[in-house]
This record gives C-alpha cells, sequence and structure tokens, in this order.
C-alpha cells in the first residue's frame, strides 16, 4: 500500500489534500455563525435522516465518486469540520455536487458557516480551498478501487452469488465431464472465495 503522509504532495498541487492510490482526502473546518450551532445540529440530524432517502443515494451514485463523509462540531459549539474521502480531481468532486440534490444540503448545512457563498456561486471553491487543511497522514484501506470499481465488484459478486445458488449450477459442479475443470486451482479459489 502507498500511505501517503505528511511531505508527500497530493497529484492535484493546485489543492491541499492528501492521496493514497485513487483515493483523496478533503478536510474542511469553518466557524459557525454565532449562535447558529443548534440550527447547524438540527440541519445534520435532517441530514442523517436524508441520507436514506432514495434521491440522495441515487445522486451519490450520479456523481459515482464519494467513498466517504463526515460532520463534526467542535470546540464548544464555535467550528465545523466536513471530511471526506473521493475519486478523481478536487474541482470535479465540488463540482458534481452542485449538479445534484446533494449540493441544496451543502447549501443547507454550510449556510451556518461564516462567509459561506453557496455550492453554486463561482467563488465557492475559493472559499473551500481557504478552509481547507491536508491531513497529516491519509491511508485507505482499498487504495486501488475506485467507487465505481466497488460498484462493479458488488453487482458482479451479487450476480455470481444468484448464480451458485441456482440447481443449475450445482449440477454442473456435480457432472464428471467439468471435473477437469472444478479441480484446477484457479475454480477452487474462485470457489473457496464465494464462500468466505
Amino acid at each position: 500500500m502507498a500511505a501517503t503522509t505528511g511531505a508527500t504532495p497530493s497529484a492535484h498541487h493546485e489543492h491541499p489534500g492528501r492521496m493514497d492510490g485513487v483515493c483523496n482526502e478533503f478536510t474542511v473546518f469553518t466557524k459557525i455563525k454565532p449562535g447558529e450551532a443548534d440550527a447547524l445540529r438540527e440541519d445534520l440530524t435532517w441530514l442523517g435522516d436524508a441520507a436514506n432517502d432514495e434521491n440522495v443515494h441515487a445522486a451519490l451514485r450520479q456523481i459515482g465518486t464519494l467513498h466517504d463523509a463526515r460532520h463534526v462540531i467542535f470546540d464548544n459549539d464555535t467550528r465545523f469540520m466536513f471530511a471526506s474521502v473521493f475519486d478523481g480531481s478536487w474541482d470535479t468532486y465540488i463540482d458534481d455536487f452542485a449538479k445534484t440534490v446533494v449540493g441544496a444540503r451543502f447549501d443547507k448545512v454550510f449556510s451556518h458557516s461564516e462567509g459561506f457563498p453557496g455550492i453554486k456561486d463561482p467563488g465557492v471553491k475559493d472559499w473551500f480551498l481557504a478552509h481547507q487543511e491536508p491531513a497529516g497522514v491519509f491511508v485507505s484501506a482499498y487504495p486501488d478501487l475506485t467507487v465505481q470499481q466497488i460498484y462493479k465488484d458488488q453487482r458482479v459478486d451479487n450476480a455470481f452469488q444468484d448464480v451458485l445458488d441456482t440447481t443449475e449450477f450445482r449440477t454442473a459442479l456435480d457432472n464428471p465431464a467439468n471435473a477437469e475443470l472444478v479441480a484446477t486451482p484457479a475454480f477452487q479459489k474462485l470457489l473457496e472465495e464465494a464462500s468466505a
């Protein structure tokens, strides 16, 4: 694994943030507008509930680059952190959110941060850059897998599991004509991995 640490620059040199393989980290620290911490907390609760919304999951699949995201209120309700892991370029990542229902949710949550211009504002990237800090260390458990590859792996695994559950597959395994294929190390490894 090629973990990226302290002095190693991001592949996107113009933007702070670390990479590990195809995965990029993005961490933003903001000041919460005075008196708005409770409203932010309510919006984060709403966001957490909305994360189960079919439209949000559809938008995240449409964006297709977000591995995960976190929102944290800290320093006695005076500061806010947003952190995520994504694939691809930083610019595309920010642009993609403005194009979906996720952008409206970003606007709602970040509206409690001082100076946030709105996700569709031309100055939003400058605002994020002014509030972004790179991680000291960033390590991904799967640095060579994009979100799209993970989705594909999941689809292939589901399809393969469906095949394994058919009586036709079991019959084919038991057929003496297939014994040579079934005995190969590659096929045995496939069966072993499928049953793990």
